[in-house]
């Protein structure tokens, strides 16, 4: 009989994991009182945005996907994975394959094509896409971000690898093993998983571009923007789901705390959390 415990942590990536909408309309700044420049914070939001959405129309197929062909916005990667007939991909011409409406079998196995090539991309890294310069541009945003709110990038990327190796924050180790199961005594697996109300594609590269790849891996992120949180939570809970499993929902909004508390799991604002990270 395996007794083995598995952690299910469920993050929200926005003023959770990471900043941006609240960098982009100033309130992060406005929560200083005056002590933070709030244009500074606006600059950086939209030096973010524009990198999101260049890497994602360049490397990762947004503009052709999700802007040009409508309901093509999946919940998840591998949602189409049963259309992909494993052809090799090496020589394939994807601007010349005729993606478009209607969303038939057809366009859905071309578009299973693209995620399958998504996927081979987030898994390699931005090392493999960008140029130097590109790299160097991202490493000075990224430590500039950082400096501007106070290390709330890299206290993310502290909490995910804290849990990953079962030196989870004493708040969430209580949640969800009630203070008794201690992780590294009993060979225990832990798992990230991210839950985004923002569409797929920009939602990876995010993944990436805040350095967050190999902390989350590309099957575990999910997107509700079409299906809302508490199918996804109820998709995650089928996925992983045995009699040792544990879940935990870690976020900042009221779709997630109400979804957590509708699969009767704890739920833990992030606010929380980076009270005792940053």
């Amino acid at each position: 009989m395996n007794n083995q415990i598995t952690n299910v942590y469920i993050w929200d990536m926005d003023e959770t994991l990471i900043l941006l909408k609240s960098l982009l309309n100033g309130s992060y700044a406005e929560a200083f009182a005056g002590l933070k420049d709030a244009q500074k914070g606006v600059e950086i939001g939209k030096m973010w945005e524009k990198h999101i959405l260049q890497i994602s129309d360049d490397f990762f197929f947004y503009e052709q996907v999700c802007l040009e062909i409508e309901n093509c916005n999946k919940p998840f990667l591998e949602a189409l994975s049963k259309y992909d007939d494993g052809q090799d991909l090496s020589d394939y011409d994807f601007n010349q394959d005729g993606f478009s409406p209607p969303h038939d079998d057809l366009n859905k196995r071309k578009l299973a094509y693209r995620h399958r090539v998504i996927a081979n991309k987030y898994k390699q890294g931005l090392h493999n896409i960008l140029d130097q310069e590109m790299m160097d541009v991202w490493d000075a945003l990224y430590k500039m971000t950082d400096e501007y709110t106070d290390g709330w990038l890299s206290s993310a990327r502290a909490l995910l690898e804290q849990c990953l190796a079962g030196n989870e924050d004493p708040t969430i180790c209580n949640t969800i093993a009630g203070g008794v199961v201690r992780s590294n005594a009993t060979g225990s697996r832990h798992i990230n998983v991210l839950v985004t109300s923002g569409s797929l594609i920009p939602s990876l590269v995010k993944c990436l571009l805040f350095r967050l790849d190999n902390l989350i891996s590309h099957e575990n992120v999910y997107s509700s923007w079409d299906v809302g949180k508490l199918q996804c939570f109820q998709w995650i809970k089928e996925r992983f789901d045995n009699r040792n499993t544990r879940f935990c929902a870690i976020g900042d909004g009221w779709e997630e705390c109400e979804a957590a508390q509708a699969m009767n799991w704890p739920f833990i604002k992030s606010s929380n959390v980076w009270n005792l990270h940053v």
